[in-house]
């Protein structure tokens, strides 16, 4: 028997050896994953996004069109403000004399008016006697004239001096949002002294667009007849997408168009208004104006980082039903956003590479999953776009 069991663990100790020195086999890498999207013909909605700096509706500078000292400050800086509110007091009582004067010399000149209207009257009647002279007839009618003109400059001058007292009293010119002062009690301030504060009409409130000179002379192109053009930016509605990136509640709508571009810059600004109330933006805050400007129907569109360019050629990798890759050459149109409109080369279905263009080599076998598109893939920044 021991030769039996020695024979047997000997042939058990072969068996495990054999098995110890076989090689696992060899294992390619699995097929590189690549990013794709399916080609579908879409009305796709051109949206603009351009930059934006908000400013009052109406700014007016606050300024002593008469010399004298500031008495009161009668607001609170920073404060809503009607229109007719007192804001500042200059010091009356040089106004209050000048008009009192004013007054006096009108009363002396309407008396001396007076007699001199009777003098000229009986000159008159003495010369229609024969008792006079016409010289002296035309002196005492000379003097009824030089009266007379005397005191219609007396009244000019009272009236000035009424005005001028009026402006002792600085009101707000309109309803809005006052800032701080620039000069304080005791000041002298005048005409020359430039601006106490300055107030903005802020409900609604503006926001100022730029727009460069190709896209204005594009959007003119597109819109010949001012009619229609006018209709057509009238009917736009506008979002405000603020610097913290929330978009403002209220819709905005186009306002006016600048007269002119700018000729160092080449570009034309336009001014579109939102609601604001309660204030809750002010003047100076940037931001962005977002519309849709309209409809490219039937589209075939996909991401611009999924076209490759090569001396003025374009091409894209599409895959097949196999998982297949062929780089196949296109031509483009439009870009729309971080779309690019594909106008030759593809059609409806064709499943083209977006992320993972460096693994999608001519006949190479990948394995796809599909592209999820950016929230705002549709939107066009500032003036990357050509169109307005």
């Amino acid at each position: 028997m021991k030769p039996l069991i020695a024979l047997a663990i000997f042939l058990i100790w072969l068996s495990f050896s054999a098995g110890c020195s076989r090689k696992p086999a060899q294992t390619g890498p699995p097929p590189p994953e690549v990013l794709v999207t399916t080609v579908t013909p879409q009305d796709v909605p051109r949206v603009l996004e351009r930059v934006a700096t908000l400013d009052g509706f109406i700014n007016a500078n606050i300024n002593a069109q008469v010399q004298g000292y500031i008495v009161s400050r009668d607001y609170q800086e920073g404060s809503v403000v009607k229109k007719g509110d007192l804001l500042f007091q200059i010091d009356p009582r040089p106004f209050e004399a000048a008009l009192a004067q004013a007054k006096g010399t009108l009363a002396k000149d309407k008396a001396n008016q007076v007699k001199a209207d009777a003098d000229k009257k009986r000159a008159m009647d003495l010369s229609n006697k024969k008792v006079i002279s016409d010289q002296e007839r035309d002196t005492a009618t000379a003097a009824a004239d030089s009266t007379r003109a005397n005191v219609e400059a007396d009244e000019a001058a009272v009236k000035q001096a009424e005005i001028n007292l009026g402006y002792t009293k600085i009101t707000a010119p309109i309803d809005g949002v006052t800032g701080f002062a620039n000069n304080q009690v005791g000041d002298l301030v005048g005409p020359s002294t430039g601006p106490l504060t300055t107030m903005s009409q802020i409900d609604p409130i503006k926001a100022v667009v730029t727009a460069g000179e190709g896209p204005f002379t594009d959007f003119v192109s597109r819109h010949p007849d001012a009619t229609e053009r006018q209709a057509y930016i009238k009917s736009l509605d506008f979002e405000l997408i603020l610097s913290s990136g929330s978009v403002y509640s209220q819709k905005g709508k186009f306002y006016a168009l600048d007269r002119n571009l700018d000729t160092k810059t080449g570009s034309i600004r336009y001014y579109v208004t939102f609601p604001n109330p309660g204030n809750i933006l002010r003047p100076g805050q940037f931001g962005k104006v977002r519309f849709v400007a309209d409809m490219k129907k039937g589209a075939m569109v996909v991401p611009q980082e999924a076209v490759s360019e090569l001396q003025g050629n374009y091409q894209v990798a599409v895959v097949d039903e196999n998982n297949k890759v062929s780089i196949r050459p296109v031509k483009m149109g439009e870009r729309i956003g971080a779309m690019w409109e594909v106008t030759e080369g593809l059609k409806p279905g064709d499943k083209v590479v977006v992320q993972g263009l460096q693994k999608a080599r001519e006949g190479s076998t990948v394995t796809v999953k599909d592209w999820t598109p950016p929230p705002d893939a549709l939107v066009s920044k500032a003036d990357q776009q050509k169109k307005p």
